[in-house]
């Protein structure tokens, strides 16, 4: 015996897979945000470089400039007063080194030669003529200092926010790991457990996803259905069994009796036993019609066809039954053409008008009526019998399920269920409303020709 709750699922196995998926969301994290942060310092630092590289450029023009003017003023680098210009390159952190229009030197920064960082050269220009050339190095004091500080400050930048980020990608992909392996574990042990023979344990509301929500509704739906449809085998057996019980015992009796010549063979005997075989031929015929309605969807000879024209036909081939039963049977019908196997749609308008004519007291009314419908055609069978509980309605459509009312009559309780299972085939609908006292309508809706 089960309560119906799922075993627990063992930890190695609740952690392993959460493990697993867990890792997946931190390498795909990790991946990227390794990808992110490689890209960003490496467009970082050539961005820096660039905007190093001009302003190593505009420095040489401007120490250019500045001799120019030290030049221009003296008319010859004899005179010249160039500290001005060496003091620029000091305060820049650079070595600067001026020549003349012939490349000699007229003054140096005392580390220039020892200097070996990157270099730089201007024309030293003054009224369109070139006076000379100013040579720069630069060393690791000043802008180029800065510029190595700024490369590392963003590189530490970027390093630190890529740490953060996978620290905030581990956190959330171990949460969101968690919340999704929960319902899936949840899911997987009922199946397991289902499988193992406990056809009451079911998923039962869950924490997570949407999408695993419904799942775990479907899941537990599903369960029903095939729980349901145990029931109703077992129903069968029993019910089969019941009624195969009663036409065997008369049987077998009235031919021991015939045997042993306790009774002899009249009329009424001989009546008396084709009544009981001819039972039991309904009962094999039932199971019979079942089988060729699951197969119905596959079989269909669809042609252009009048409703009016089928129910019609189906009310005739009763006619007598109702006239003997005494209940009146009146037709409403108007012309609705639809497309379908004329076969199987008189088979469901048969059940439908058996069924009804099965609850209907003598002295009733069944009311069969067509006609169009909305894009199709509507039937509709109306009684005036003791109508169905509003706890059994939503189940007469089931196979072999028999409401209590059924019980004081004959049959197998398949005929609704053949109606509406040829009625889907044909992309139709089947619905059933009722009110205890006040009778019963079927209503058939097909799609039109």
């Amino acid at each position: 015996m089960t309560d119906g709750r799922s075993p627990a699922t063992p930890p190695s196995r609740r952690s392993a897979l959460g493990l697993r998926l867990a890792l997946a969301f931190i390498s795909v994290a990790l991946a990227a945000i390794a990808l992110l942060a490689g890209l960003t310092a490496a467009f970082a630092a050539a961005d820096v470089s660039a905007l190093a590289t001009r302003q190593h450029a505009e420095l040489t023009s401007a120490i250019a400039v500045a001799a120019g003017a030290a030049w221009d003023r003296r008319d010859s680098w004899a005179t010249a007063d160039l500290s001005p210009v060496l003091d620029l390159a000091a305060r820049a952190g650079a070595d600067v080194q001026i020549r003349d229009q012939h490349g000699r030197v007229v003054t140096s920064s005392p580390g220039f030669t020892a200097q070996a960082g990157p270099q730089a050269s201007a024309a030293i220009v003054v009224q369109g003529e070139r006076a000379g050339r100013a040579e720069v190095r630069f060393t690791g004091a000043g802008l180029a200092s800065a510029d190595h500080t700024l490369q590392t400050d963003l590189l530490l930048a970027i390093a630190g926010a890529a740490g953060l980020a996978a620290l905030l990608a581990m956190a959330t992909g171990l949460a969101v790991a968690r919340r999704i392996t929960r319902p899936v574990e949840k899911i997987i042990t009922v199946t397991r457990a289902m499988g193992r023979g406990q056809r009451t344990a079911r998923v039962g509301p869950v924490s997570g996803p949407g999408e695993l929500r419904e799942l775990a509704a479907a899941f537990d739906q599903m369960a029903d259905t095939i729980g349901r449809q145990e029931q109703l085998r077992r129903d069968l057996v029993a019910d089969v069994a019941h009624e195969l019980r009663t036409p065997v015992a008369v049987l077998q009796a009235g031919h021991e009796a015939l045997l042993d010549g306790i009774a002899e063979p009249t009329p009424g005997q001989l009546a008396s036993l084709r009544d009981e075989v001819l039972r039991l031929a309904r009962m094999i015929g039932d199971l019979q019609d079942l089988a060729a309605a699951d197969a119905a969807a596959l079989q269909l000879s669809r042609r252009p066809c009048d409703l009016a024209g089928l129910a019609a036909a189906a009310a005739d081939s009763l006619a007598g039954r109702f006239e003997a039963a005494g209940i009146t049977l009146q037709r409403r019908l108007a012309a609705a053409q639809i497309l379908g196997d004329p076969r199987w749609l008189h088979q469901v308008i048969t059940n439908l008008l058996t069924n009804a004519l099965k609850f209907t007291p003598a002295g009733g009314r069944v009311t069969i009526a067509t006609g169009p419908g909305g894009t199709g055609a509507v039937l509709t069978v109306t009684d005036t019998g003791a109508g169905i509980p509003a706890d059994e309605l939503p189940r007469i459509f089931d196979r072999f399920w028999r409401g209590r009312q059924a019980a004081q009559t004959s049959g197998s309780g398949i005929g609704l269920a053949i109606a509406a299972e040829l009625t889907r085939a044909h992309g139709g609908q089947l619905s059933a409303a009722s009110q205890p006292g006040q009778g019963t309508q079927m209503t058939l809706t097909l799609p039109g020709a």
